[in-house]
């Protein structure tokens, strides 16, 4: 069990560094807010990190 979380907690972090070398600072705050609201079960929060994510990947496409 103690491998699984650590996969699961690497891969987090390196999807975080992608979002962060691709899309900014405001491409890591969205992945953070959307994080937060998932875990906090707060749709308000994880809304706005989708959009912002969203928004973000539309602008780059």
């Amino acid at each position: 069990m103690p491998l699984i979380a650590i996969a699961i907690a690497a891969l987090a972090v390196g999807f975080e560094q992608l979002v962060q070398w691709k899309y900014g600072a405001m491409g890591i705050v969205a992945f953070i807010a959307l994080t937060i609201g998932y875990k906090a079960k707060s749709v308000a929060i994880g809304g706005i990190g989708a959009v912002v994510l969203v928004m973000l990947l539309a602008h780059s496409g």
